[in-house]
């Protein structure tokens, strides 16, 4: 007998627990900011809320590798018709090794050596891939604009000294941007001016002429490049240079203390410049930190010693080569076009150093209380918001040739007479499940719209946990766009995708096509 009583006040006293757990849970929803609501105590809506969008160009973004490594540096032209032409040409110091000599032993007293230069010249691998497994060439990635023309290529002696801290600031590392002009150091290294650069993918095979002293042909040497152990060839840029100005400033001095140590180079010959320009051509990516040293682009200089004997007797012939890699600091420069951006309902999107949107999402302060009026209108309602999303649709009657994969938002705003620009806070709270997105979008095939995810940040907005709603900027992605690291809420302005597409803003006269930022919510009954 007492045991059925302990047991039914048991379940009671259960009952009773359970029932005030459920009673908390409905209460704790009025303390939610953005949860999915499915309780019958809620009706849920959606609202679309006009935003401004307007064309944001850009002057100019960081473009070299001090602070961090770049993946990808552009070479060439891309002049698209609707779009900002862009002459993209890079900046590099070369690496070299110590102890380097033109002759490495000694000869008897009867015995001179004459060193010929064989060949000189840039070689620049390309990025390849092979379109079907039974293929037995590469096709070359990542090439933009008219690949039949050429541009004009000229390589220079840089004369501007790439500093790792800043001189301004040497507690501060430096940073370079895109218009950074750098200082040339005499003519052109070319063998001839304006070399007429076109990518081809059967540029596989070099043939290499070594010469005796009095020119004749010793034997002949192949360069190509393999991968994989695969017996196709990567294509490889090659442009020539001037043997005797390359003899004067390498080969010569190899002994002096300016090929004593990296630093002691690094100050003598201060870098590469190779200057692309032109108003046709391609626009190519390359990759200048592979983890295959031979697929990084160099300058090589063959050359060969022939031992020479009562000045006319060969007793040997040592053919020798030296690479310097394009290594150590580097600096993409874009000379871009400035192109008068359209006022009416069109946003023009380009990557590099072309332009971005800038968006307005709630409008106007009129009250100037540093909150815009929009927001406070929607926080009186007490809504909790369940999900925020941005919308931009695309005009695919402009050009698409080369049309973004994605696109990216972030916050930019002034402080202290400088920009300041800060990661979104879904890119960071939801990072595990794609961040705030920005992917493009295809409808039967055709390019149609970007959309992103930005919840957290408009529940933040509309339950008062932050007053701070600055512009955005939309821009092409980049691979080094998203946070680093969990906690890294700084936004990193890097840009070597080219590509552009134009977008309808929020004043089209299409209404199913207005950039739009929609709000679902929930609302207690």
């Amino acid at each position: 007998m007492k045991k059925n009583i302990y047991n039914k006040f048991a379940y009671v006293v259960f009952a009773i627990i359970l029932t005030t757990m459920v009673l908390s849970c409905e209460e704790d929803f009025t303390n939610i900011g953005s949860e999915v609501i499915s309780n019958t105590k809620f009706d849920t809506n959606s609202i679309s809320v006009d935003i401004l969008v307007e064309n944001s160009p850009l002057e100019k973004v960081q473009s070299d590798n001090i602070s961090r490594a770049l993946g990808q540096y552009l070479l060439g032209v891309y002049n698209p018709s609707e779009y900002e032409k862009l002459e993209a040409s890079i900046v590099s110091q070369l690496a070299i090794t110590t102890g380097l000599k033109v002759i490495d032993e000694s000869f008897g007293s009867d015995t001179t050596v004459v060193t010929k230069i064989d060949t000189v010249f840039i070689k620049i691998p390309y990025q390849v891939s092979l379109e079907n497994s039974t293929d037995t060439e590469f096709k070359i990635d990542s090439v933009f604009g008219d690949a039949t023309k050429a541009f004009n290529l000229n390589i220079f002696r840089s004369n501007t000294f790439i500093n790792n801290f800043n001189p301004s600031d040497p507690t501060k590392i430096n940073s370079f941007f895109s218009n950074h002009v750098f200082q040339k150091d005499g003519n052109a290294l070319n063998s001839s001016q304006n070399f007429q650069f076109i990518p081809n993918r059967n540029d596989t095979i070099l043939e290499i002429k070594r010469r005796l002293f009095d020119d004749r042909i010793a034997t002949k040497d192949t360069l190509k490049i393999t991968i994989n152990n695969s017996n196709i060839s990567v294509p490889f840029a090659r442009i020539p240079l001037n043997e005797e100005k390359i003899k004067e400033l390498f080969l010569d001095k190899y002994e002096s203390s300016e090929f004593s140590s990296q630093a002691s180079f690094n100050n003598y010959f201060r870098g590469l410049i190779l200057e692309a320009t032109g108003n046709q051509g391609s626009l190519i990516s390359f990759n200048f930190n592979n983890s295959l040293t031979t697929l990084n682009p160099s300058l090589e200089i063959y050359y060969t010693n022939t031992v020479l004997k009562s000045g006319s007797i060969v007793l040997d012939t040592i053919y020798k080569n030296d690479s310097f890699p394009l290594s150590g600091f580097r600096v993409n420069t874009f000379n871009m076009d400035d192109k008068t951006y359209p006022t009416d309902d069109q946003i023009i999107v380009q990557g590099t150093a072309g332009s971005e949107a800038k968006i307005n999402l709630f409008g106007a302060d009129l009250n100037a209380n540093g909150i815009a009026d929009k927001i406070e209108e929607i926080r009186t309602k007490n809504w909790l918001i369940n999900d925020a999303t941005l919308t931009l649709y695309i005009n695919d009657t402009k050009d698409t040739t080369h049309v973004p994969e994605r696109l990216y938002l972030y916050k930019s705003y002034q402080e202290n007479q400088k920009t300041i620009n800060s990661q979104i806070k879904d890119a960071v709270s939801e990072a595990s499940s794609g961040g705030i997105g920005g992917l493009l979008e295809r409808n039967n095939g055709k390019v149609e719209k970007y959309t992103f995810n930005i919840t957290d940040y408009i529940s933040d907005l509309l339950n008062s946990n932050s007053n701070f709603s600055p512009d955005l900027k939309l821009k092409v992605f980049n691979s080094t766009d998203v946070p680093a690291f969990a906690s890294d809420t700084i936004f990193r302005n890097f840009s070597w995708n080219p590509k552009a597409i134009t977008l309808f803003n929020n004043s089209t006269s299409d209404v199913n096509k207005k950039a739009v930022l929609k709000i679902s919510y929930s609302k207690k009954k």
